[in-house]
């Protein structure tokens, strides 16, 4: 069906978990993007859109099937990322004289919100103007974090094509909350090999370096003079896993690939943006820097350090974060 908001909204099956529970997948399309929305982790499956010539191509890196999406849940594919996207150092934080251990799910420390965090979650669907919410209710305690917390994510399309989505979320006890996407990009399409000399910019003058957990310093490094200055558009190289300071004016980043002329331009509500180039993916079912990650969100372990900017969610608050990623060619 096609709504008042001119997207084309459709639902169908996508599979059957193993304890019996049903999986959608919800496909948008307007302008000339097509994507598609999995029930099963808030997955953003697929993103199309055409090239400088009009072919369209997907650009967003995905699997088939629900099984492919069981088989490999480490790469978080196309996934919501919650309670905590990132890391928390320690699987622990103190919050109002409180101490809070978590799952840990990475050597001591806990990263995406734990062993079932809500990329393994099914999500409730309902359609919405231009697209489909999905929301769920993370109980007290799961993974460690405190609060029941309701949340949703409205994935609906903008005129032009844009995808917005739009995280909301509510508790009853304090707690914190850290909420991205994970989808990975490759605007010259998502069978075309490596990701790599696709030209990046982010509006960072700053990042937050991180140890050899990847956790962070709690320094500030500037960019300039470093690899890590894409205040000028530059050719993407490998070895990135790394939250950028975004300077919070104008888009946050823009990614383009001369080839097919795609551009991918993306704003937020988020202090933050984490480059991950993949380079550990080992063909199985992409290869090395196959995508690039543009992750929004809060930094890295923020509960433990006072000086980033806070995550805590409280009774009484509505914690709201957007972005959007707009397709454009050249």
């Amino acid at each position: 069906m096609v709504t008042g908001s001119g997207t084309a909204i459709r639902t169908e099956d996508f599979g059957t978990l193993a304890d019996g529970t049903p999986v959608h997948r919800w496909t948008l399309e307007r302008d000339g993007t097509r994507v598609r929305v999995l029930t099963y982790g808030g997955i953003v499956q697929s993103v199309e859109v055409p090239d400088r010539d009009g072919a369209r191509a997907g650009v967003a890196l995905g699997l088939p099937d629900l099984a492919g999406y069981q088989a490999f849940p480490g790469p978080y594919f196309g996934a919501l990322v919650g309670r905590y996207a990132n890391r928390i150092g320690g699987a622990r934080f103190e919050l109002d004289g409180r101490t809070h251990r978590l799952t840990p799910n990475e050597g001591r420390n806990q990263v995406h919100g734990g062993a079932r965090g809500f990329d393994k979650r099914v999500w409730r669907a309902r359609e919405v103007a231009g697209g489909v919410e999905l929301s769920l209710v993370s109980e007290d305690g799961e993974e460690g974090f405190p609060g029941r917390l309701a949340v949703s994510a409205a994935y609906t399309l903008d005129e032009g094509g844009a995808l917005r989505i739009t995280y909301r979320a509510t508790t009853d006890a304090p707690t914190v909350l850290n909420l991205t996407n994970h989808t990975y990009w490759n605007l010259a399409g998502d069978g075309s090999g490596s990701a790599l000399g696709q030209v990046l910019r982010i509006a960072a003058r700053r990042i937050t370096p991180a140890d050899a957990e990847s956790l962070p310093t709690g320094a500030f490094l500037p960019v300039e003079g470093t690899r890590f200055d894409f205040r000028e558009p530059v050719p993407v190289g490998a070895g990135y896993d790394h939250n950028f300071v975004l300077d919070g004016t104008g888009p946050a980043a823009e990614l383009y690939d001369a080839a097919s002329g795609r551009v991918l331009t993306v704003t937020t509500t988020e202090p933050g943006l984490q480059l991950y180039t993949a380079d550990h993916f080992d063909g199985r079912p992409f290869g090395p820097c196959a995508g690039i990650a543009l992750e929004t969100q809060h930094f890295p372990d923020s509960p433990n350090r006072p000086e980033f900017p806070g995550t805590v969610l409280r009774p009484g608050e509505e914690f709201v974060s957007t972005t959007v990623y707009g397709f454009t060619v050249r």
